[in-house]
């Protein structure tokens, strides 16, 4: 089994292209504002799902774990991300804030890479973010049952059922573990690959969340 995986892995190709182009010399001082052109031309070429991020988080013994899932908003400050705070990705951002955001954007052979830390937004902030949510959206996230064991699949839709009534009932209700967090980054890399693997990387890094952004190369 081993050598027949590794044979299809090897026969795969790698960045086929059409790849995207940066010269990192033409990049801006602020890597939040490169991120936004990267977006825009991802959204351009057609890219699936750019707004996909993959979130990693540890726990409090310092366990990883990583999850894929929707941007919600940019800012000046920083990126946004959604989830009830009862769920694993919520019990690890309270014992430790720490994150990493990986954005991968395959058909352009790019990556995002964020390191930061998140903060839980405040709870008018995270009524309006779930109020704004689509019916489906607002039913998924009400049973407050995220990461916890399940017995049968049936079990699903009877919940989602009884959500979907109570939101009827009432169409303003928020739960109270729904956690909008935004992530202060102090570190972001662009990383464009390169056909012959010569890939190129730019980091950027700060001390502080007010702190002046410095940018330097990396190897690949």
């Amino acid at each position: 089994m081993g050598e027949g995986m590794r044979d299809m892995l090897r026969g795969l190709p790698v960045f086929a292209g059409p790849l995207g182009s940066f010269d990192p010399a033409t990049a801006p001082e602020d890597p939040l504002v490169l991120f936004r052109e990267w977006f825009a031309e991802a959204v351009e070429v057609g890219v699936h799902e750019p707004h996909a991020m993959t979130l990693a988080t540890a726990d409090a013994e310092g366990a990883p774990s990583a999850r894929t899932l929707i941007m919600k908003d940019l800012t000046e400050q920083g990126w946004s991300f959604a989830g009830t705070t009862t769920s694993d990705k919520g019990r690890d951002l309270a014992a430790n804030p720490n994150v990493a955001l990986l954005f991968f954007w395959g058909e352009q052979g790019r990556q995002v890479r964020v390191r930061g830390k998140a903060e839980l937004a405040t709870p008018p902030e995270r009524a309006t973010d779930f109020r704004n949510r689509s019916l489906e959206g607002r039913v998924a996230g009400l049973h407050g049952k995220q990461s916890q064991p399940l017995q049968e699949l049936s079990e699903i839709h009877r919940e989602a059922e009884e959500s979907r009534a109570r939101l009827k009932a009432d169409p303003g209700l928020v739960p109270e573990n729904w956690g909008l967090y935004l992530v202060r980054p102090h570190e972001v890399e662009f990383w464009q690959a390169d056909p012959d693997r010569r890939h190129t990387r730019l980091r950027y890094t700060r001390t502080g969340p007010e702190g002046t952004w410095e940018s330097g190369l990396l190897w690949p």
